[in-house]
């Protein structure tokens, strides 16, 4: 299961819990709650490896092609220093030399380009995935919160409710 698998799992406990009496809290079975984290846990690490690896494949891309385009380059300068011999020819290879430099130059920006893209296209994959997390983990604070007021407050009440009143005490001796 991946981690929005598990996010919905936990979603589904949350709201598949029974209500706790008097209370804005619900009863979620320990267990299944343990599980869902372990198992967010362990697919957490895979995820950011995952997201390393996306970084790792990026520059080599990028590496690659600054390497081609470098040979590119340098294929392209050899070819305008063989050619030096008549004047035509000196003329002609250095326009096919500007050619090949300017086709090897595009060929290496949309290389990049291409590269840059894919790898924004996973880190925002990655953005979605962590963000779903984070939202989980905030609801569920918020819950845990939610639940920790309400508990102080029903004890309050129960304290209150224990401790009779003065003024509501009749002594029936008195008058």
């Amino acid at each position: 299961m991946d981690v929005e698998g598990y996010l919905d799992e936990l979603d589904r406990l949350v709201r598949g819990a029974r209500p706790v009496p008097l209370s804005a809290s619900v009863m979620v079975g320990k267990h299944e709650l343990e599980q869902v984290i372990a198992g967010l846990r362990a697919r957490l690490p895979e995820e950011l490896r995952q997201s390393r690896w996306v970084l790792k494949e990026r520059d080599e891309v990028i590496g690659q092609a600054q390497r081609e385009a470098d040979n590119l380059l340098d294929d392209a300068r050899k070819e305008a220093e063989r050619a030096v011999s008549e004047t035509e020819i000196v003329h002609q290879a250095q326009r096919e030399a500007e050619d090949i430099i300017s086709e090897a130059r595009e060929q290496a920006k949309v290389l990049r380009l291409e590269a840059e893209d894919y790898v924004d296209a996973k880190l925002a994959n990655f953005e979605i995935a962590l963000q779903k997390i984070l939202q989980s983990v905030e609801k569920g604070r918020d819950q845990l919160r939610g639940r920790m007021a309400s508990d102080e407050l029903a004890e309050q009440d129960s304290e209150e409710l224990a401790e009779p009143a003065k003024a509501e005490v009749y002594d029936h001796e008195s008058g």
